[in-house]
């Protein structure tokens, strides 16, 4: 495990940023650990909205740690959204953490961001962070600062100030989702001592863009899930008016059947 850790570690690279698609499901998992992208991660929306849950409540712990459960058996590097930890206790945010971490998960993001649509305080998130890397300390603690996500006001200081406060406590990346704006990330990884994760959004940077003023990772969100709402969408109602044609892409029955684990004579794991 030390060496999956390592390995996630080292794929965050200031101007060459990590793509980290985010999964909800053992399915889109394993079909994108398949397209050949060495690290996964979840994404808290979809994890919530497929077991008919609200996201960011705290509603999803035991969910979650059960999808950690079955993606941690794919050959992909896996990082856990755990919204803010799914408590207020940083032991009890620590604990729950280590038992993700002895399934193999080698990152976490914890994020400051309450359901109220307010920031919790920065010294109480950085405790939380800091009783993670007490547990796990080679776990990659991803710590988001959701000022400019929740829409505060003079966002830039108190980013700064909340990524030098997680820094301190031992976070080991700042993601700060909401920015898509060159400039603003350019001043963002200049101005924060650690790899910074951005959010990708439709119209926004491209990768090559990210890279470009200095983003490490660039993670997908629930985007690739509400895609797929959006895509399901559109089938079900082309069967309904005039048809559809198969679209471009599409896997087959067979290639989704391969993606689910089996042992050599074809039981289940």
């Amino acid at each position: 495990m030390i060496d999956r850790r390592a390995a996630f570690h080292a794929l965050h690279r200031a101007g060459r940023p990590l793509l980290l698609p985010n999964a909800w499901d053992h399915a889109s998992a394993a079909a994108l650990a398949a397209r050949g992208h060495p690290a996964v991660g979840t994404t808290s929306l979809g994890v919530a909205a497929t077991a008919g849950l609200p996201d960011g409540t705290a509603a999803t712990g035991q969910e979650t740690v059960a999808l950690a459960r079955r993606l941690a058996r794919l050959p992909v590097l896996l990082s856990v959204d755990v919204e803010a930890g799914f408590s207020d206790d940083p032991a009890e945010v620590a604990g729950y953490v280590a038992e993700l971490a002895g399934l193999g998960v080698v990152g976490i993001n914890l994020e400051d961001g309450r359901a109220d649509g307010t920031l919790a305080d920065p010294q109480h998130h950085a405790d939380k962070v800091a009783a993670v890397k007490a547990a796990v300390p080679d776990l990659f603690v991803n710590a988001r600062v959701d000022a400019w996500w929740l829409g505060v006001d003079d966002p830039l200081p108190r980013t700064l100030a909340r990524a030098r406060a997680y820094r301190a406590a031992g976070a080991d990346g700042i993601f700060v989702p909401g920015v898509v704006d060159p400039a603003t990330l350019r001043g963002l990884t200049e101005r924060i001592d650690a790899p910074v994760n951005a959010l990708y959004q439709p119209g926004g940077p491209g990768l090559d863009e990210f890279g470009r003023v200095g983003i490490a990772r660039v993670s997908t969100g629930s985007l690739l899930f509400r895609a797929a709402l959006a895509a399901a969408l559109t089938a079900a109602d082309g069967v309904r008016v005039d048809g559809l044609a198969a679209p471009a892409g599409l896997p087959s029955y067979a290639e989704v059947q391969r993606l689910a684990p089996t042992q050599p004579d074809g039981s289940l794991p």
